[in-house]
């Protein structure tokens, strides 16, 4: 099927790369982090510092424990001469985001999009808790895994998964990353104890650090810097109610709608990367992208061949690697189409889907 686009200008990722992800990275500041990784994805295209048309970031400042902790990043990637650049408090993927409208307005044809995080100084879990409603849930602290047990457990009591089939996602996930190099997780995990029933430590993302870049560029830029670039033909982004209680845990349909925008539904497709750092937000995630057990329309789909959260979930970071990961399949040729997710917020609160294709042989 040819290759259609729905927007202005044709923009691909054209290059990706990604650190090891360690649980531990103490003797490594967040520049040291970030460093190598900017220096492969710009390898890759053979572009320097100065050819880079815009630059966006995505990090955490909780993560950080400090304000404007990005702006020492930026030392990284080289700030002088002065760069066009910006930066969003969220996973790269929506930094990728705004670098890809900055193509489509003309102001840029190319764009370097890093992001980055290093979860291991404090309590992650404690620290999430700080993205909740601020009068009527955050005073109760419900951690991140604890969210993600109340749906869980929704799931379970609609009949749609069970403590078995969530042990399998896992399963199959670290299982994917046996092949994955950066993945901080791979082969047989035990499940272990609950963490909060019914998820157990097997159905829950490891704590870790790492970072991850991708280059986009437009048309003719992005055929002369990849041999077979991977072209955003859709995406798009949605959010649910901030309140958990006015929203059905067993369902997102933000994800569907930022699919339906993207053009998911338009053509099958053979690749889902997806942002579930919880075995039990895989079984709605599939649902909401139509997602079977393994096939769409009578089509095999590999679903998170890197391995996914599941194996490697550095925070503000794993969405970004969701996209670069589904782009890394087209550019080897494993992939033709490919669908990619990220999320950020308690319990898949907020969704950005991206559709990726190569061109056709």
């Amino acid at each position: 099927m040819p290759r259609t686009s729905r927007h202005a200008r044709d923009v691909a990722v054209v290059a990706f790369a990604q650190s090891d992800h360690l649980r531990r990275t103490d003797e490594l500041s967040e520049v040291e982090m970030v460093m190598p990784v900017l220096h492969q994805v710009l390898a890759q295209t053979g572009l320097k510092a100065g050819e880079i048309g815009f630059t966006c970031s995505g990090s955490s400042d909780y993560l950080a424990g400090r304000a404007f902790s990005f702006t020492m990043t930026l030392d990284g990637v080289g700030a002088w001469p002065p760069i066009s650049e910006s930066h969003v408090e969220m996973d790269g993927a929506w930094a990728l985001y705004e670098a890809w409208v900055k193509i489509q307005t003309g102001e840029a044809d190319t764009a370097l999009v890093y992001s980055y995080g290093k979860s291991s100084p404090g309590p992650v879990r404690d620290v999430l808790t700080r993205q909740l409603d601020p009068y009527y849930l955050a005073p109760l602290w419900p951690d991140s895994v604890a969210l993600a047990a109340l749906q869980a457990q929704a799931l379970i009591d609609a009949g749609e998964t069970d403590e078995a089939a969530l042990a399998a996602i896992g399963a199959r996930s670290r299982a994917c990353a046996e092949s994955n190099p950066h993945a901080q997780l791979s082969g047989a995990v035990p499940q272990g104890d609950y963490q909060v029933r019914p998820l157990r430590t097997g159905d829950c993302p490891p704590i870790g650090d790492g970072a991850a870049a991708v280059i986009l560029a437009a048309g003719d830029t992005a055929r002369r810097l990849c041999a077979r670039p991977a072209w955003i033909t859709g995406i798009d982004h949605r959010i649910e109610a901030h309140s958990l209680g006015l929203r059905d845990l067993t369902d997102s349909p933000s994800t569907r709608l930022a699919a339906e925008r993207a053009g998911v539904f338009d053509a099958p497709v053979d690749t889902a990367e997806l942002h579930a750092p919880f075995s039990s937000q895989e079984v709605v995630l599939r649902k909401a992208l139509g997602i079977g057990a393994g096939d769409v329309e009578g089509q095999a789909v590999a679903v998170n061949p890197s391995g996914g959260p599941l194996a490697a979930n550095p925070i503000m970071a794993a969405g970004l690697i969701r996209i670069g990961e589904a782009a890394a399949r087209i550019h080897r040729g494993q992939s033709d189409r490919a669908v990619a997710h990220a999320t950020s917020g308690p319990c898949l609160q907020q969704n950005l889907v991206a559709v990726l294709e190569g061109d056709p042989a």
